[in-house]
């Protein structure tokens, strides 16, 4: 068991490692459509990335209507595995949709495990990102 500093210590060399190991600037927050965000997430049983939307009601819904129009496109050509969860609550309390797709049996705490998911974050971060790149103009009207 680690402390709370041993654990930030932990997560802080793992980003630092995957910057170093992947050198690419991604455009998670910086999609330039409000409500929508790319996610990396990665905690003691398994590694997430996700196409986050968040808002207000109306706005998710109206992204999320959008998204789910791309379905099939984004599951036959970049994510076959992605998940969609149009009703998510997160620790906090604030409920968003998302799409995502994750890797179990990795921990942040076991460095065993972070060239797997550095490779899986990679790999399925640059094919959501080429998705939300190719589409970005029917997600912003």
């Amino acid at each position: 068991m680690y402390s709370k500093e041993e654990s930030r210590n932990l997560r802080e060399e793992f980003w630092i490692a995957f910057g170093k190991s992947f050198p690419r600037k991604w455009l998670l927050y910086k999609t330039g459509i409000k409500g929508i965000s790319l996610k990396f997430h990665f905690d003691l049983k398994k590694a997430v990335v996700s196409l986050v939307v968040e808002g207000d009601l109306e706005q998710r819904i109206e992204n999320w209507e959008k998204l789910i129009s791309l379905k099939s496109i984004l599951l036959e050509g970049y994510l076959p595995n992605a998940i969609f969860v149009d009703e998510f609550i997160l620790e906090n309390g604030k409920e968003i949709s998302r799409i995502y797709v994750k890797k179990d049996g990795v921990s942040i705490h076991n460095k065993n495990t972070w060239q797997e998911t550095m490779v899986f974050f990679f790999e399925k971060m640059s094919l959501l990102e080429d998705f939300f790149t190719v589409y970005e103009d029917i997600l912003r009207n």
